[in-house]
């Protein structure tokens, strides 16, 4: 049984994390599994969808401290481990927000430490209700510092810090009210609204999608004024695709596009 199920409808690929017993932990074995996946979708340019989500009664409960706690035994205590481990994890966060297609995290149970950090790092997210989000490492005495950097672009400064300072977890409702998902939905109806919203995005000219994912990222951590002339760049790029010119001809003329992509 794989640790990471891949399972491809259409368009759309479905990415599972498949350790239920130990709540989808991001393990060293799980963080390769999805850092290899990631690399192979960057290349498949038959999915324009990506939608995550965990196995059993959670989402992900974030790093595997067993694991973690083994990884002190080297002789320099475990520095060179944890920096490494780190490291890794940033790089898969990092190759979602870079993947060219969106990436929808479908979350339940719970998403807590890394795995918070995981539904914050995804373009997209959808919760069933019941869902908790927390970022509770300062309970065990390790403070959040990695997930803190996903979380604390989604949401408010304050909301994050009380989040950080506290552990305490929120709510699905509440973290819908600070955008750190998308919507709240029955959990019957999880995968249902997940898949639609997928099969929206499926529909949209990849190759736009594709520009428009990098411009959104790039742009965020500019100045405005630089922002505006990146993207207008960016923009003009854009009008120069076959396809783009097509979909502004098939609108004028009350048409389906013949896109090519």
């Amino acid at each position: 049984m794989a640790i990471l199920e891949r399972n491809d409808t259409g368009a759309i690929a479905r990415l599972q994390m498949n350790t239920p017993e130990r709540l989808n932990a991001l393990s060293d074995e799980m963080l390769a599994a999805l850092q290899d996946e990631l690399d192979r979708l960057r290349e498949d340019g038959s999915i324009r969808v990506v939608i995550l989500s965990g196995a059993g009664k959670a989402f992900c409960a974030g790093h595997d401290l067993k694991q973690m706690t083994q990884g002190r035994q080297a002789s320099d205590g475990g520095l060179s481990y944890f920096q490494d481990l780190f490291d890794r994890c940033a790089k898969m966060m990092m190759s979602i927000q870079s993947l060219p297609q969106p990436v929808i995290a479908q979350t339940h149970g719970i998403a807590t430490a890394a795995g918070c950090q995981l539904v914050a790092t995804c373009d997209l997210a959808i919760a069933a209700e019941g869902t908790r989000f927390g970022v509770n490492g300062v309970n065990i005495g390790l403070f959040c510092s990695t997930p803190m950097v996903a979380l604390s672009r989604n949401i408010p400064r304050k909301q994050a810090f009380e989040m950080l300072t506290t552990g305490d977890f929120i709510s699905a409702e509440r973290a819908a009210q600070l955008g750190l998902i998308n919507r709240v939905v029955p959990g019957s109806l999880l995968q249902d609204e997940t898949n639609a919203l997928a099969e929206k995005l499926a529909t949209k000219l990849s190759s736009a999608v594709k520009i428009g994912k990098q411009a959104f990222y790039q742009q965020l951590s500019m100045p405005t004024e630089q922002a505006y002339a990146h993207t207008a760049e960016v923009m003009a790029q854009n009008m120069m695709d076959r396809d783009t010119e097509e979909g502004i001809t098939a609108f004028v003329e009350k048409r389906p596009p013949d896109w090519r992509q």
